[in-house]
């Protein structure tokens, strides 16, 4: 019997955008999970309202956000770690870009909840039964790269 094809995991949270001021500011996210690209998760911050560009979107390794529960984790544009909040336990989710840095608190239940959803889907360890390389190397090297050397 074939197990079922893995799923897209998406969780709709609250996050807090920590200012300077010390006083947080709601934002919406998702965090989603694509079985294609199985050792990635991604941030979207909606931005507001359904216009083209009104999503912002971090990639980065799932691997990441695990360590980062436990321990301070990751370096350069995207860190994670454990952080106690004002409404309780939370991980915090530093992003960085040459426009600027984020720094943004992520409710540790939900993180949790979107992690375990995304390793019934592909466990640890699996990623790479998941991974599709020939379309993988077909995108990287573009149309013109993909053919089969005809002239």
């Amino acid at each position: 019997m074939r197990s079922p094809r893995p799923t897209r995991v998406q969780v709709e949270v609250s996050l807090s955008l920590v200012v300077p001021e010390g006083t947080a500011l709601p934002v919406l996210a998702s965090l989603r999970y694509e079985p294609v690209d199985p050792y990635a998760v991604q941030v979207v911050f909606h931005a507001g309202g359904d216009e083209p560009g009104a999503e912002v979107s971090w990639s980065f390794a799932r691997q990441l956000l695990v360590d980062g529960l436990r321990e301070p984790s990751g370096m350069g544009d995207v860190r994670v770690w454990p952080w106690l909040g004002d409404d309780g336990p939370v991980a915090a989710l530093a992003l960085s870009s040459p426009d600027g840095h984020a720094l943004f608190e992520v409710p540790r239940a939900s993180l949790e909840d979107f992690l375990t959803r995304t390793y019934v889907q592909v466990p640890l360890g699996a990623e790479s039964e998941h991974l599709d390389l020939d379309a993988t190397l077909a995108n990287l090297l573009g149309a013109s790269g993909s053919g089969s050397g005809q002239r």
